[in-house]
C-alpha cells in the first residue's frame, strides 16, 4: 500500500507570488512510510487560510513537507507500524504541515488522535486545526486561566469559534471582533461574553468599556501590525499577545512604553514549522484536555459548508469571500 499513487489538490504551476495560482486534483505518489508513520486514507479535511496563502506562493511549506496542500485531516489508518497502538481500520485525526488534501497522507503516530464515536470524519476534520490551534495558543502559549478574559478576533473564524467554547469551558471571558452583526450575535450565542462589529466601530474603545477600564488579559491575534499598537493600549498589566497570523500586515512601529510599564508579553506562534518532537507533545496535551470536551459535547466543530474535493476552487473562493462562520470541509466522499 506504500507504493501506487493517489489523487491529491495541488498548485498545478511553479507558484507566482502574490497571484491566486490554479490548483486542482492531480496524481501523485502516495506517501512513503517508515518505522515511526501510519498510512491514513483521508475522508475529510478542512479549508484553511493558510491554504490561500501556499496557493499564492506566500507560504511554503517547512523543508521536508509535502507539497501538497491541507493542514489537517480527519480518515481511518490504512497501515500502521509494528507495536504500535494502533491498528488498520481506527478513525484518526490531526494535524499536519502538509498534505492533508491528499486521499492518503503518512503521520507519526504520535500525532495522531483518535475520533470520539459523537464524531464523523467531517466533523474531525473541522475540529482538528482549530482546536489544536486554539487550545495550544490559550493556554500552553498564553496560559488562559478561570476569570481572565480575553479578545479573539476572527471570532467568526473556525479558530474564533473553537477559542470562544474553549474560554467558556475554563471559566474565561471571551470578547471578539466580527464583520458583521450577525456574525457577533452568532458567536455570542456560541458563547462570547460581548462581541464588536469592526466594521462599524473600532475595537479599542468598547473593548476598554466592558472590562471597566482595565483591559483584556490575553489577545488571540491574527491581525498583526494593523492593531498592535491599540493591542498594547488595551491590555491589562502582564497581558500576553499572542500572534498567530498576519491578515493586517507584518511591519509597524509601536509605543514601547506600555511594553514596559505593564509588563506585557509578545508570543509569536506558528504551529506548521514545529518539529516532531514538539507536536507529539502538543498532541499528547491535546489529548489530555481537548478531546474529553469533544467527546462530551461541551465543545463541538461549528461548520458553514461542505465541498467535495473536486470543488476545491469554489471552496478557496468562498473562504476568501470571508462570509462564512465557522469552518469550511473538504470531503472525498462524492468525489
Amino acid at each position: 500500500m506504500t507504493s501506487g499513487t493517489m489523487p491529491a489538490v495541488v498548485v498545478r504551476a511553479q507558484a507566482v507570488r502574490g497571484e491566486w495560482n490554479e490548483v486542482g486534483v492531480e496524481t501523485v505518489a502516495i506517501p512513503a512510510l517508515d518505522a515511526a508513520r501510519a498510512l491514513v486514507q483521508v475522508e475529510a479535511c478542512s479549508v484553511n487560510r493558510a491554504d490561500l496563502l501556499q496557493r499564492r506562493g506566500l507560504y511554503p511549506p517547512p523543508p521536508g513537507a509535502s507539497e501538497v496542500l491541507g493542514l489537517d485531516f480527519a480518515g481511518f489508518v490504512v497501515e500502521a507500524p509494528d507495536g504500535r497502538a494502533l491498528k488498520a481500520g481506527d478513525r484518526v485525526f490531526g494535524i499536519v504541515a502538509g498534505g492533508g488534501y491528499g486521499r492518503y497522507v503518512a503521520v507519526p503516530v504520535e500525532h495522531l488522535v483518535k475520533i470520539p464515536e459523537n464524531l464523523s470524519f467531517v466533523e474531525a476534520a473541522a475540529a482538528a486545526e482549530v482546536f489544536f490551534t486554539a487550545w495550544f495558543n490559550l493556554f500552553a502559549e498564553a496560559g488562559m486561566k478561570a476569570g481572565d478574559t480575553v479578545l479573539v478576533h476572527g471570532g467568526a473564524s473556525g479558530v474564533g469559534t473553537a477559542a470562544i467554547q474553549l474560554c467558556s469551558s475554563a471559566g474565561a471571558r471571551a470578547i471578539i471582533t466580527a464583520g458583521s452583526d450577525e456574525k457577533v450575535r452568532r458567536a455570542i450565542d456560541l458563547g462570547a461574553y460581548a462581541g464588536i462589529n469592526y466594521k462599524s466601530r473600532d475595537f479599542a474603545d468598547p473593548v476598554m468599556e466592558l472590562t471597566g477600564g482595565g483591559g483584556v488579559d490575553i489577545i488571540l491575534d491574527c491581525i498583526g501590525a494593523a492593531y498592535l499598537s491599540r493591542h498594547l493600549d488595551v491590555l491589562h498589566t502582564r497581558g500576553r499577545l499572542v500572534l498567530i497570523g498576519l491578515m493586517g500586515g507584518g511591519s509597524g512601529q509601536i509605543n514601547l512604553v506600555p511594553l514596559l510599564t505593564k509588563r506585557l508579553k509578545i508570543i509569536g506562534s506558528v504551529l506548521r514549522s514545529q518539529s516532531p518532537e514538539e507536536k507529539a507533545q502538543i498532541t499528547r496535551g491535546f489529548i489530555t484536555s481537548v478531546l474529553p470536551l469533544l467527546e462530551s459535547g461541551r465543545v463541538r466543530p461549528v461548520i458553514d459548508r461542505i465541498f467535495p474535493v473536486s470543488e476545491v476552487e469554489e471552496a478557496h473562493r468562498y473562504m476568501r469571500a470571508g462570509e462564512h462562520f465557522g469552518k469550511i470541509v473538504l470531503t472525498w466522499k462524492s468525489f
